[in-house]
């Protein structure tokens, strides 16, 4: 596997907290417009520019690119953000309470994208590939980093730890809790980093763990641009396996496609094993629960020998089973009586949108693991879409890998 370091258009140390921002696509227009509140170095000037045009704008127009260049140009041009002198690969650690966990920010080889290096496990969408090739082209920038994963190798930690034992380029606490700390691992005079590079390259593969439309769509501009430059390359952020934590992709229902809740009950009994449950929480093993009328109920089943490990993901099992032929719910894709929380959002928001009659029903899932993902993958599959919700996210602003 190829990995390059590269010269990371970055915040001044005493800006990083102020500009570190939550990816672009876990919050809608609103949340965005209230996190970035009151303070004009927030990425999400320029990751969601539509939080600063009027109510309404098309953040896919080409107003919405134009003014996202202009957010990203200002913090240039200001100085909240400057360039690395030299190239470099930066370690970059988040902790969320008891969990920490530290990769490698590098730029990714977009030809070993399309030549299966880099592995994929969900399907990506032409539209939301669209809207960020359109972001890469207007801004000649990716500004956000995808989260990808590979096999451990204890002389790749070797060379990671080492880093991280020197003085950081940044340490915070966002305002969620998360704490973030970043560190360099210089190029030209450091050999660890040539030595890095030269692991890497007996890396036989890595895994998308997040970011699939990110790695699409810098792959599409790269290609675009007959991988000239700079274009090859598109930044992503590399963690080992064991490193990871996969939290449960929920999902909640409008309506009960006109069937009653006694109904619905009496079908999912046709198909699952159902009793009644204090929380929740699914037990271990191929369980989901599910909320309905002010209960929760856990659905358990068993899966048939020789089941491939895609249809035995209980994401798949609820939606063969349940949510198509009863819930109507054809292509959870495009369905728009179909949405997703993380699991990161808790229980009890999934059980509030129920009991706020903003859902009719709602099924806390069991979490894939690393080690399905990555067999997933391995095989040439793809899981149902929302399978996955890793846990912390990368923050958005502290690296930007230009093209210019």
């Amino acid at each position: 596997m190829n990995i390059r370091p590269f010269a990371a258009v970055r915040p001044q140390p005493q800006s990083a907290s102020a500009v570190a921002a939550v990816p672009y696509d876990v919050v809608d227009t609103a949340e965005a417009r209230a996190l970035a509140a009151g303070n004009p170095k927030s990425f999400l000037h320029v990751s969601r520019p539509e939080i600063d045009m009027p109510e309404g704008t098309d953040c896919s127009s080409p107003e919405a690119y134009a003014q996202a260049k202009k957010a990203l140009d200002a913090l240039r041009a200001d100085g909240t953000l400057f360039k690395d002198d030299k190239p470099k690969f930066y370690a970059y650690r988040q902790v969320m309470g008891s969990h920490a966990q530290t990769g490698i920010v590098a730029t990714f080889d977009a030809k070993e994208y399309l030549a299966g290096v880099l592995k994929q496990h969900e399907k990506t969408r032409k539209d939301k590939e669209d809207d960020r090739t359109r972001h890469i082209e207007i801004l000649k920038a990716h500004t956000g980093p995808a989260f990808l994963t590979y096999k451990d190798d204890p002389a790749i930690d070797a060379i990671v730890a080492e880093a991280c034992a020197e003085a950081p380029l940044y340490d915070f606490t966002a305002p969620d809790g998360i704490r973030h700390i970043v560190w360099e691992i210089a190029t030209g005079d450091s050999c660890r980093a040539d030595e890095l590079q030269e692991l890497f390259a007996r890396v036989p593969a890595a895994y998308i763990a997040d970011g699939h439309h990110r790695s699409a769509a810098a792959s599409r501009y790269a290609k675009e641009h007959d991988f000239a430059g700079e274009t090859r390359w598109y930044m992503a952020v590399i963690f080992p396996a064991s490193q990871l934590k996969i939290l449960p992709y929920n999902r909640l229902i409008a309506d009960l496609n006109g069937l009653t809740a006694d109904q619905l009950l009496a079908k999912a009994k046709e198909v699952f094993t159902v009793t009644e449950a204090a929380d929740g929480a699914p037990a271990a093993g191929r369980h989901s629960r599910m909320y309905l009328a002010g209960k929760w109920y856990d659905l358990a089943w068993e899966v048939p020998a020789g089941t491939d490990v895609v249809s035995a993901l209980d994401v798949s099992v609820l939606q063969d089973r349940l949510l198509a032929p009863v819930l109507g719910i054809g292509d959870p894709r495009t369905s728009p009586r179909i949405s997703f929380m993380g699991g990161i959002r808790g229980l009890d928001e999934l059980k509030g949108r129920v009991d706020e009659g903003r859902a009719a029903v709602a099924f806390s899932m069991f979490p894939v693991t690393v080690e399905e993902m990555m067999g997933i993958a391995d095989a040439g599959a793809v899981m149902p879409p929302k399978s996955t919700w890793f846990e912390p996210k990368l923050r958005s602003g502290l690296f930007v890998h230009a093209m210019d």
